[in-house]
């Protein structure tokens, strides 16, 4: 007997092969020939808001033009070669700091429509910021009708006042730039139109409102700012694209979401998937699901007014702050993965019209970089611009802890130009316990990040030891030998500046490549630790091939480690603001500037420890190290015997020298052609580099809210050359290497690098600086003394 399918599970089945696309150019639905049905008795609804022309153009055109609608498949089409721009009012956002009434003040403004405007009409007329603080106040009233929250206040004026006209301005602007760009002109096409599925019953089954539909062609279409789907949307699209009755056959169909922003890797996943769906059950080569990117960045204009919120980062004066909107993304990320998440839900729901990007949590805030700083003005701040990676999926794994990496590179910034240079160093050196760094560096996070850097680059020392993988398997097997067992000389391992590339142009200096290097030499240190030192039974000759197989196989490994892994993240983050301030100073050698009264003052007190780090002590990295140098942390056995083999390392992280290369005009031009303009456009609105997943966010202490625009006009609703090298502003000299028991002895500063070098700024005497960092290997040395022992033990034990 043959069962009869509900007509629900016939369209969830039918459901798996629909696809959606979303853009922030465009997107639409295209008609194609296909075998999926409605299942008998289900019907269409369409209505219309009015024609695209007249609703968002204010005329109406004859007919349609030949070139209206999406181009044929993904584009990324722009005019001229550039991203586009365009604008508009948020004037919300120059009174995000308007304080929270008190129910007198609620009284005193009214909580009505008439009351709104009154107030409105009052600003326009005055540009008091008094009366919009009023207006303000009325909106809130009318909102709440009831007691006031000073703290639903202060949550309400971000998400349902600045946030609620960020998406209504934006989306409205830009769906009238999606109109004009596509054509989507003539009698042809409608916007706004609802499209509802019925079943025989009249039960609704589907239902979605899409903003342009061709009545001719069936051409669906969704303008989106932020090439960003909604859950919601796309499961309406498969009903939809897969529905055909006597009067509407969307079989045919195709769907194009017009984008400004590049879409998010699970919006052009998914979207790529569904596609694949129709293309098979439609028997067509046509893709009836489309992403149309037309690149536009979106900047909003507001007045720069006594409430005008700006953030404590970047700026060297006192008491006064930046803007931009890589503040406002940081400050407003969750502090931990689960505030993400709820952070991020809320977004989206006053994101409906896809007008406000991906949110706080479309960002990876740990790949949070300087990648560009203006030249320093007095009295007008600074322009900068950050780099991070984009959440692949920021709905379900939103990006978080914004506020923390933000505030850390902008303190590093302010650590690095403090402190004078025979300040800057740490040193994990179990000989040393009264040198582990300055106690002025000591209280600063990025002294912190040096010194936890080190002991973690010990540790991976360590770990690439194991002989059982690679690089830990080649080493032993090439190590030389005592009685049959791997032995190699004690030695330090410390980690230093690589050439940045950097560009120096605009005014500014783009941060391109800031690599960081590890270095390695002999050494050795008077800490006793368990077992027998092997390395005295070396040879001269097999001592220096030691340390020669040592550079050959594990530095490599542990640089690359140090180089990528988001473990090592703020340790990279605090060099880039380490390239940074070096610029800052040779700016300010020249020209007198804000920063002048902060450099080589060593006062930290406006930079100390942060939040969970506020109590950490430096001799507790210091004693883990020794605990682990003299004990050991980790166990690898060698199959030849019971014989006894450690290594010691003492080491640190040595930013004396920060060397660099401008790049010349032919190389930048040729692989960063777009980069100066997509930073410009960081510091008013979060934009990205062209097919990358990373986007780029600035900020500036000058208080510019206007792009080079005008003031916003409209009432609030209610809805060449290389540049010459600087020479470095305090050189340092270059450690020799030393010999076993040796202390490491200054030599002359070096000559100039001819490619540009940025000012040394380490000890004079970087005896902390070299024994610092390279302890990171102390961890492995006295991990397979106490292997040795342990193993030597068991021994005993069972014969």
């Amino acid at each position: 007997m043959r069962t009869q399918l509900s007509i629900r599970t016939r369209l969830r089945r039918r459901l798996a092969s629909c696809l959606a696309v979303t853009s922030a150019v465009g997107m639409m639905l295209v008609g194609v020939t296909g075998t999926a049905n409605a299942a008998p008795g289900d019907y269409a609804k369409v209505t219309s808001g009015g024609r695209c022309d007249k609703m968002h153009l204010g005329k109406t055109l004859p007919r349609t033009p030949d070139n209206s609608g999406a181009p044929t498949g993904q584009q990324h089409w722009v005019k001229g070669g550039a991203d586009e721009e365009y604008y508009f009012n948020l004037e919300f956002k120059g009174f995000e700091n308007v304080p929270a009434p008190t129910r007198a003040d609620l009284n005193s403004v009214g909580n009505t429509d008439a009351d709104v405007k009154k107030w409105d009409s009052a600003y326009r007329t005055s540009r008091n910021p008094e009366d919009m603080k009023r207006a303000i106040w009325s909106r809130y009233a009318r909102y709440i009708q009831g007691k006031p929250s000073p703290k639903a206040f202060k949550s309400w004026v971000p998400q349902n006042l600045i946030g609620a006209q960020h998406s209504r301005e934006k989306g409205g602007v830009f769906e009238r730039k999606a109109v004009q760009d596509f054509n989507l002109v003539g009698p042809d096409w409608q916007c706004e139109v609802k499209v509802e599925i019925f079943d025989r019953n009249g039960n609704k089954i589907a239902s979605r409102r899409y903003d342009a539909y061709n009545q001719r062609t069936g051409e669906l279409g969704e303008f989106k700012a932020d090439g960003k789907r909604k859950t919601s949307q796309f499961k309406n699209d498969k009903i939809i694209l897969r529905h055909r009755d006597a009067k509407y056959d969307f079989t045919k169909s195709k769907f194009t979401m017009f984008a400004g922003e590049k879409p998010n890797r699970a919006t052009t996943r998914e979207y790529a998937a569904e596609n694949a769906k129709l293309r098979a059950e439609r028997g067509s080569g046509n893709n009836p699901i489309r992403i149309a990117e037309r690149r536009a960045t979106a900047k909003g204009l507001w007045p720069q007014t006594k409430y005008t919120k700006t953030y404590p980062v970047f700026n060297p004066r006192p008491n006064t702050g930046t803007q931009g909107p890589i503040n406002s993304t940081a400050y407003d990320s969750g502090r931990n993965p689960a505030q993400a998440r709820q952070i991020q839900n809320q977004y989206n729901q006053m994101n409906t019209r896809g007008a406000l990007g991906r949110g706080p949590g479309g960002v990876d805030f740990s790949t949070l970089e300087l990648q560009y700083v203006g030249s320093p003005v007095k009295g007008k701040g600074l322009d900068y611009s950050m780099k991070a990676d984009f959440m692949p999926d920021e709905d379900n794994n939103p990006g978080w802890g914004g506020q923390a990496k933000l505030e850390l590179a902008s303190d590093a910034l302010f650590t690095w130009l403090a402190l004078t240079p025979d300040r800057q160093w740490v040193n994990l050196n179990p000989d040393q316990p009264d040198k582990i760094m300055d106690k002025g560096f000591g209280g600063t996070d990025a002294g912190r990040v040096l010194l936890e850097a080190d002991m973690e680059m010990k540790r991976d020392f360590s770990r690439a030891m194991d002989p059982k993988k690679s690089p830990g398997k080649e080493f032993m097997n090439a190590a030389p030998k005592v009685d049959g067992v791997p032995c190699w000389g004690s030695g330090r391992n410390w980690i230093v500046p690589g050439r940045a590339k950097v560009r120096e142009q605009d005014g500014g200096i783009y941060i391109l490549d800031a690599p960081l290097k590890l270095n390695h030499a002999a050494m050795d240190f008077d800490t006793p630790v368990q077992g027998e030192d092997c390395s005295k039974k070396l040879s001269k000759a097999e001592n220096e091939r030691s340390h020669e197989l040592i550079t050959q196989y594990l530095v490599p490994h542990v640089e690359k480690q140090v180089n990528t892994e988001k473990k090592y993240a703020d340790l990279r983050r605090v060099y880039k603001s380490r390239v940074a301030a070096e610029w800052i100073r040779q700016q300010d050698a020249k020209k007198a500037t804000d920063f002048r009264p902060i450099i080589n003052s060593n006062s930290l007190k406006r930079w100390p420890l942060r939040g969970e780090n506020a109590d950490w002590d430096s001799r507790t990295v210091w004693k883990e190290m020794v605990k682990s140098f003299t004990e050991g942390d980790f166990t690898y056995e060698w199959p030849l015997g019971d014989g006894r083999v450690y290594t010691f390392f003492v080491g640190g992280v040595d930013f004396s020298k920060a060397p660099k290369r401008n790049v010349t005009p032919a190389e930048f031009q040729l692989q960063h052609r777009r980069l100066p303009q997509t930073t410009k456009d960081s510091v008013r609105a979060q934009t990205s580099e062209r097919d990358a997943e990373v986007t780029l966010l600035g900020g500036s202490g000058s208080a510019k809210t206007d792009g080079g625009k005008p003031d916003p006009t409209p009432s609030p609703t209610d809805t060449g050359k290389p540049t010459p090298t600087d020479a470095p502003s305090t050189p340092a000299p270059d450690p020799t290497t030393p010999g076993p028991g040796d202390t490491p002895k200054p030599t002359q500063p070096t000559a100039k690098d001819p490619d540009g070098n940025l000012a040394h700024t380490g000890s004079d005497v970087p005896v902390g600086l070299i024994s610092a960092i390279a302890a990171a290997a102390v961890v492995a040395g006295g991990a397979l003394a106490w292997w040795m022992r342990r193993r030597k033990a068991d021994t005993t034990s069972t014969s």
